[in-house]
This record gives C-alpha cells, structure tokens and sequence, in this order.
C-alpha cells in the first residue's frame, strides 16, 4: 500500500513512478527472440550494441541524475546482461534503497550475484530461465542452469519465464518447468509472461491464439497446485485481454524507459520498435492492467482515476518545467530535457 500511494503522488507531481534503464550495452548471450537486440528496438536508427554506454562513477552519477530528474518509486535495472556492471550496483543499489526507491534487476544470473545484495530492503532479483534445461541451456549458454544454481544460491530471487511456442509443443511442459523451480530453495516466486512479437513479426517464438488459451487454461490450473507460481487470476485475465495500443497500457503510460547511454529514450514502452499490443503478453503490462480494471465501486475502476490523474500530472510537469498557458511557449519534451 505504501508503494501505491507514493506512485500515486509521483504521477500527480508529474513525475514518472517507474524508471527502466538499460544498464548496458554488453551481454555474453545471444538468446533467440531478444527485444532488447532486435535491429528496431531503439526505433531502427541504430541498435543498442551501438550505443555508448557508461561505466565506473560516471554510470553511477549518471543513474542517480536520472533518478533525480524522474523521482521513480520504482526503478527496474536490465540490459544487455547488468551484471556485467555489478561493481557500479554495488554502489547504485544501497543509495537507492537509501532513497527508498524500490529495485528490480533483471539477470540471467551468467555470473554470482553479490551476497551483499541480500541485504539491501526492496531489492527484487528476477532471474530469466527460458524453459526446462535442455532447450534453455542450448538458447541461453553460457547462462546454463547449473551456472544459475550456483549463482543464485543464497538469495531468494524471481524465476521469470518468457512463454513461447516451442515450450508449449510437449504437453506437461509448463508444470515440469513449475515443479522445478518451486522445489529449489532459492526461489522466492515464479513469473510467466508471454512472447510479444513485432508487427508483422513470423517467428519460431510466437504463440498462436489457440497457444495463449492453452496457456492461460494450463496457469490458472497451475497457481492452484503451486504457490510459488505467482499469477493471480486478473493477471490472467489481462493475458487474455491486452490494451489495444500503448496508449491504452497502464505499465506503457507509467514508465520511462531510457537505453545504455542514459540518453535514448525507448518507446512505445520497454519493447520498442513497434510491439503488436494485441498479442501483449508483458507481465508487468498484464499486472497493472488488471489493477487499472479493478472497480473500488461498482462503475468506478482504478483505471480512470489513473487517468484523470495522469492529466493533473501533466499540468503539474508543465508548470514545474516553465511553460505558462496563452504565453504562446511550447512546453519542453521529456526526451530534450533528458538530453540536455
């Protein structure tokens, strides 16, 4: 409740209540079906292996003048791989915690998480497994499930799996790879999302509608069996409803997501590039739909009082970045005030 409220008057204020960053540019895995790596990703004009990006103090100042500007409740740390940076979080991640700004770091846990991480309040390690060993170990080497075993031993992380079509083909699939996870000691929960293609995307990794059903029908099932499988049933239900368009995505309008040189700024929301939302299978995306849909009274859902507030932020943001109605002056982008 705490964090609701605090995102609540970040977006009043005008502020962004996520922060995503690209940490890096740099990953050692060459996974099949990475958005971050997909050549229109940052709009097609260049990629995110061509970008420059940060290290040392000045990736860390860096972080904290986007933190200032923003003033997230949330700021969620991927990549590339950002434990290829994990000398700068040993620093970024207690100064955040300081600033009581909740983390999540997105890893494939390719090399040892720092003990000290568990330490630090608010921090979520979600770590990316993609299927059962053999077809994981083959798509995300050097990040194998024996090196994820023992990278993660000591820690209580998020095991987040990114559906697609190939682990549906062998029926009982899902509940091996739930069964698995839910027995290591290690793991504190179990996200599923869906692959989200591209427009116009053909790919082995893409569900078909007949897919997603079965999935959804299989999840609802699962969660009942075990706990560890974190996917309450509006989630679900968002699954099978996505937003139309990114206009219309709760997760797209609350965040701001900036790539490895702390600059470009990623849009439509966390994919780029031009995702199919009505193929939309974000957990994040689905998770804050299903809040924005629930109704506090009959008639009044979450997701309209988001949205009127969502407009008294933008006056409050219009009139904290100088811009006087009738004056004839256009207010100033986020993108340019971030660039300057």
């Amino acid at each position: 409740m705490k964090q609701v409220l605090q995102a609540w008057r970040k977006i009043l204020s005008g502020y962004t209540p996520i922060l995503s960053i690209e940490i890096t540019r740099e990953c050692p895995l060459s996974c099949p079906g990475c958005y971050a790596y997909n050549p229109e990703h940052l709009g097609g004009a260049t990629t995110l292996r061509q970008l420059s990006d940060r290290k040392g103090p000045e990736l860390v100042q860096g972080v904290l003048q986007l933190v200032k500007q923003h003033r997230p409740s949330q700021v969620s740390i991927v990549g590339g791989e950002p434990l290829v940076r994990y000398r700068e979080l040993n620093e970024l991640l207690p100064r955040l915690a300081a600033m009581d700004i909740a983390v999540q770091v997105v890893t494939s846990a390719v090399r040892p998480i720092p003990q000290q991480w568990t330490r630090i309040p608010q921090l979520c390690i979600s770590v990316s497994v993609d299927g059962l060993q053999p077809e994981h170990d083959l798509r995300r080497k050097p990040a194998t499930y024996e090196r994820i075993l023992q990278n993660i031993a000591g820690h209580q992380i998020s095991v987040h799996c990114t559906v697609t079509r190939q682990q549906v083909s062998r029926a009982g699939y899902l509940e091996e790879f739930v069964r698995f996870w839910s027995g290591q000691p290690a793991t504190k929960r179990i996200w599923m999302s869906l692959y989200t293609p591209q427009i116009g995307e053909v790919s082995a990794e893409q569900l078909t509608p007949a897919d997603r059903e079965r999935v959804l029908a299989e999840l609802r099932l699962l969660r009942t069996r075990y706990p560890k499988l974190d996917m309450p049933l509006g989630l679900l239900a968002a699954y099978a409803a996505p937003p139309r368009s990114p206009g219309e995505c709760t997760f797209a309008r609350l965040t701001h997501c900036v790539s490895a040189d702390l600059k470009k700024q990623i849009t439509p929301c966390q994919f780029g590039g031009n995702p199919d939302c009505s193929q939309c299978g974000c957990m994040a995306s689905a998770a804050l739909a299903a809040i924005s849909r629930h109704q506090l009274v009959p008639g009044l859902q979450i997701g309209t009082l988001v949205n009127a507030s969502l407009q008294v932020g933008e006056v409050a943001r219009r009139v904290r970045s100088g811009f006087r109605p009738g004056s004839g002056d256009s207010a100033p982008s986020e993108q340019a005030a971030l660039s300057s």
